[in-house]
């Protein structure tokens, strides 16, 4: 007894966090005990059954941690017990339930107990029905019974319902694919489980199904006989209870016994009696348990057929849908949960059945009579189904999605092979589908979408786009139809806010909504331009000489042209204006064959409507929207029109620095307000813009460089008049002006074109003066400020934009820039640094030659070091490889751009071989196939440009390095064979594949680059010294030699496959 005693002592400590390190102790006792639950289980059983004069021993808690301590000794027992240890099992807990259920009250003043011990039986059932206790259901059904009394029930309430959760919990068990997916397979448990299954279905399913319905019945009379004198009792709400947790039991087994079961004479009436119940609880079950009976599986199709047709449910659903409907509006704004869940569940009966039923239809070269009649109960039940999903509940408008998803599925198939014009009534059918597909596409009228929370929001959002894609599927079935009807629905809208008439803001949203989502679903139409007009095929050079506003529009153009000339852009609805911004911005094409709409599409963007809009969410998007519309129509702004813009947007120029509210006092405040930047990140969008109207004035370089000096100078003096303030370090908003202000100068010059190489004649150059001032005050900036690693950021991202706007004009500055950025740097700058470099490479080619030639060495040393670390942890090993990844993208850049002379050079050529075995370290590293792949594709290249010998085949003087072919021979060369004679080389493997081909490519480099010598090293020393048979060493180096790169790739991937295979063999 010592021991139960500690038991409950440590469950009461555990319960209780202040008992300090006793708290630790009792958990760590009690997850011992739970590990041994196989030695354990008897104190567990006495901890819950042991009884007193007054009642349970022990206090609840204990018992509801004995029943989890047995819930571990049966669950992950799939071999029988032994006999002892079974009946002792057997008789406690039998005598538990008659003492609790029978003769006591079945544990209510702890319901969930009675829950957990249902949970507890079920596991002990299934590890002992089977060959223990094949008589398990017989002796529960013994307890039942009561004594014949007219005025009492005839069966024990309380075992009645542990019998229903029993089977309830049973049915999860064995047959619930949710509950087994849920969990991770054990094929031990799954064939325990099914031989569970089995034995039910042999020796008592129909003695289960008789007790379950029995009780039924004997509740909803009971249930009747009540209703007549009351509609509140305890003894009512005990008989709903019982027809309640019987349906459900019902339903638990119905998909998985004998259907002659559970479709009788008396369980379908039994059924279609409960499913209008005024019971909620009863109609969700019973249309449930009948779903389960739809859905269930039958081996004949002309058996499935007999089963829908004698439950005759689409009637049914009709008659019920109609009720609830009618309901529904009375109820008028006063929802009722309940009601609509039932709504729901019909709904989801609904879709079972014509999912079936669309099965049924397809085996029509099978059974063509079977799939007709089916098709003819299909059809019935469609409209019934769009009454479903024309509901003004979302939840209960998806559940027929499925069923109308196959049913548009199989018009689609039909209209592959069909040479006649659609059905009537399959047209009709799809008309009345679109207008409620669009109904239900729109907002509710009562809600303001900018005031809902984000999970509404995104439920309404991803509820179009389902929508969306079943009009997409209509589509395919007949474009002219949503063409006519999406094209008829926005343009009346449209024409009706053009003429002065009212309109709810919901109708307007919907009617831009359907223009905006219209070039989503016509996927046949033309590309470009031929997406908005009939227009010849015109070459891309000539496009711009072409009046496209003589060619008739599409349908889509049509509905652009009216969405603009419509003016709805200035509705008094933010979510209005919102949709029209985000629809032109989209189809910037369409503006290019109908110009005269750009600006007054303009005039809505930069006014108070967009950019100058009192709202921060509406300017924060629409500064995004307005560079798209500006990026893509930038050739047909004219130089005034760019002006005038500019200057009509100076007033938005200000840098906004919004701070963040703080999580955490050790959260820093200058980190987390460049994470998160607030307005200002969408307002480098409009700087951007700027760079870009501002390129347009290139006919006036005086007038443009005037125009830039204005728009930087402000930013100029900001980066002055901060950076005293900023330089002690102890505010953050004068760093963050500093690093908005570098950023904002970067992304003015993003919006330039790229310098071009080489420059074209004619071509006018970027205002380069007011570039290099903007250079040079970010780096004076940098020089005072290079301890704060967002400066650092901030100056990389601006200098890379610098580079590629003005090309070679700020080359000087890159020595100074460099030291400034590695004066102080840490390693989370890495990856962005040789970025960046690699960018300056792209650009700048040979003039960054002497900054590479000072860089590389320190670079490489640095990289080796910090690759030959040990990995710990997942952020170390995304960091590794990301590293690695940013070194060989670097170094292949150099030797690409012919740069490979800083690696030779006086400076660096020490360090050249220390490089080459860094990288056939990588090129070994079968872990990370898409560094070996780049390693191969780097060592191939120094093969080429290094290995040449003295004087090469095209006569000139080769520019090789004294014994580099000796390194390729005896390193390089020997590297790639191990590599591909790995165990871990999977040649199946995708990745693997591409590292193999690139092995191929670097061995024909060598052989292509060395020549003869190459082919009696092949041929004489080394294939042979891997034990390579003569004849396929000779095939081998002929193949080498002589195939060109393609098909030497499928020879060589070919030959390892054969190779690996038969060494295998």
């Amino acid at each position: 007894m010592e021991e139960i005693h500690r038991f409950v002592e440590a469950i009461r400590i555990a319960s209780e966090p202040s008992q300090g390190h006793l708290h630790q102790q009792a958990f760590e006792y009690l997850s011992n005990l739970r590990q041994n639950a196989n030695e354990t289980w008897r104190l567990a059983l006495t901890a819950f059954t042991d009884m007193t004069s007054e009642g349970r021993k022990y206090p609840e808690s204990v018992r509801f941690y004995s029943l989890r301590l047995l819930d571990e000794f049966f669950d992950n027992r799939f071999e029988p017990l032994d006999e002892a240890s079974f009946r002792t099992l057997q008789q406690s807990l039998i005598s538990y339930v008659q003492t609790e259920y029978v003769y006591g009250s079945a544990e209510s003043n702890a319901p969930y107990l009675r829950n957990k011990f249902s949970h507890t039986l079920t596991l002990f059932f299934l590890c002992t029905y089977v060959e223990q206790w094949p008589t398990f259901f017989t002796d529960l059904f013994s307890l039942i019974r009561l004594s014949e009394s007219p005025s009492q029930p005839q069966f024990n309430r309380h075992v009645s319902l542990l019998l229903f959760h029993l089977i309830t919990e049973i049915s999860g068990e064995v047959a619930d694919q949710t509950i087994k997916s849920a969990r991770t397979f054990n094929p031990v448990r799954h064939t325990r489980d099914s031989r569970v299954r089995d034995a039910v279905r042999e020796r008592d399913a129909p003695l289960i199904n008789e007790a379950v319905l029995t009780i039924i019945v004997d509740g909803t009379e009971r249930m009747a006989a009540l209703r007549k004198t009351t509609t509140s009792s305890p003894e009512l709400s005990e008989a709903l209870e019982i027809v309640d947790w019987g349906i459900r039991t019902f339903g638990s087994y119905a998909g998985w016994i004998d259907i002659n079961l559970t479709v009788t004479p008396v369980t379908i009436p039994l059924l279609f009696s409960l499913l209008p119940d005024p019971n909620l609880a009863i109609r969700l079950a019973t249309s449930t348990a009948l779903l389960r009976i739809v859905a269930k599986g039958l081996k004949e199709p002309e058996d499935k057929l007999q089963l829908i047709k004698v439950l005759a449910l689409g009637q049914v659903i009709d008659a019920l849908e109609s009720k609830t409907r009618a309901e529904q509006v009375a109820r008028g704004s006063n929802e009722d949960e309940g009601e609509e869940s039932y709504r729901e569940a019909l709904g989801r009966l609904l879709n079972i059945l014509g999912l079936e039923l669309s099965k049924l239809t397809d085996i029509e070269s099978e059974k063509p009579e079977v799939a007709a009649e089916a098709m003819r109960l299909l059809e019935q039940i469609l409209p019934v189904m769009l009454r479903f999903m024309s509901d003004k509940y979302d939840d209960t408008c998806s559940t027929v999605f499925s069923l109308l998803q196959a049913v548009l599925a199989s018009y689609k198939r039909a209209r592959k092979v069909a040479t006649d014009p659609l059905e009537e009534s399959k047209r009709s059918f799809l008309v009345s589908l679109l207008q409620v597909i669009m109904q239900k596409m729109k907002w509710d009228d009562e809600e303001d979408p900018n005031d809902l929370d984000d999970d509404d929001y995104t439920a309404f959002e991803t509820l179009r786009k389902d929508l969306r894609l079943l009009m997409d599927a209509v589509f395919t079935i007949d474009q002219d139809l949503v063409t006519n009807a999406v094209r008829t629905l926005s343009m009346q809208t449209l024409s009706a806010y053009r003429s002065g008439m009212s309109l709810n803001w919901n109708d307007a949203e919907l009617a831009v909504y359907l223009v905006y989502i219209f070039g989503e679903i016509v996927k046949t139409g033309g590309k470009g331009r031929a997406a908005f007009c009939v227009a010849p095929l015109v070459p891309k050079e000539k496009r711009r000489e072409v009046d496209y506003s003589e060619y008739p529009l599409t349908p889509h153009g049509e509905m652009l042209l009216a969405l603009v000339q419509s003016g709805i852009s200035a509705f008094p609805h933010r979510s209005v204006t919102m949709q029209f911004f985000e629809t032109v911005a989209r189809y910037g094409d369409f503006f290019k064959i109908r110009k005269e709409c750009i600006m007054p599409t303009l005039e809505a963007i930069v006014d108070a409507r967009g950019l100058h809009n009192p709202d921060n969410t509406v300017r924060s998007r629409t500064y995004y929207l307005f560079h798209r519309f500006i990026k893509e129509g930038r050739n047909d702004i004219s130089e005034e029109l760019a002006v005038n813009i500019v200057q009509g947007i100076r007033d938005l120029l200000i840098i906004q620095v919004d701070l963040p509210t703080l999580d955490s006092p050790d959260d820093d405040l200058l980190s987390e307000a460049i994470k998160n930047p607030g307005l200002f990140d969408s307002q480098l969008y409009l700087f951007e813009t700027l760079g870009t109207l501002i390129s347009l004035v290139s006919k006036s370089p005086d007038q443009q460089a005037s125009m830039l000096l204005s728009i930087v100078t402000p930013l100029l003096d900001e980066l002055s008049s901060n950076l005293p303030a900023a330089q002690g370090g102890k505010d953050a908003i004068p760093i963050l002006r500093i690093h908005h202000s570098i950023m904002a100068l970067g992304n003015v010059a993003k919006g330039f074109p790229d310098y071009p190489s080489p420059v074209p004649e004619g071509y006018s150059l970027p205002s380069l003066d007011v570039f290099r001032q903007v250079a040079q005050a970010i780096l004076a900036c940098l020089e005072a400020m290079n301890v704060f690693k967002d400066v650092r950021d901030a100056t990389r991202h601006a200098f890379a934009r610098i580079i590629a706007t003005t090309g070679s004009s700020v080359t000087y500055l890159i020595p100074s820039l460099m030291a400034n950025l590695l004066a102080q740097f840490e390693p989370s700058e890495l990856v962005d640094f040789m970025n960046f470099i690699g960018l300056l490479i792209h650009k700048l080619q040979s003039e960054l030659f002497n900054v590479l030639d000072e860089l590389i060495g320190p670079l490489s040393a640095h990289i080796t070091q910090l690759l030959i670390q040990p990995v710990t942890g997942t952020d170390d090993s995304v960091s590794h490889a990301e590293t690695k990844r940013a070194y060989l993208t670097l170094l292949t850049n150099i030797m690409s751009s012919d740069l490979h002379d800083i690696f030779i050079s006086d400076r660096n050529k020490a360090t050249f071989e220390p490089l080459l075995i860094s990288m056939s370290r990588l090129a070994e590293d079968i872990s990370d196939s898409s560094s070996q792949k780049s390693a191969f594709a780097f060592l191939s290249r120094c093969v080429q440009v290094w290995c040449r010998p003295a004087t090469a085949a095209d006569g000139q003087a080769a520019q090789g390095v004294p014994g580099f072919e000796r390194f390729v021979y005896e390193r390089l060369v020997p590297t790639a064979f191990v590599v591909l004679s790995s165990p871990q080389f999977n040649i199946k493997d995708g990745q693997m594949m591409v590292v193999l081909l690139e092995i191929g490519n670097f061995l024909q480099m060598v052989c292509k680059t060395r020549g003869q010598e190459a082919q009696e090293f092949f041929l004489s020393a080394f294939l042979p010294s891997q034990g390579w048979p003569p004849d396929t060493a000779m095939e081998f180096a002929g193949k080498l030699r002589d195939l060109d790169n393609k098909a030497f790739r499928k020879y060589f991937a070919d030959f390892v496959r054969s190779s690996r295979s038969q060494a295998s063999s």
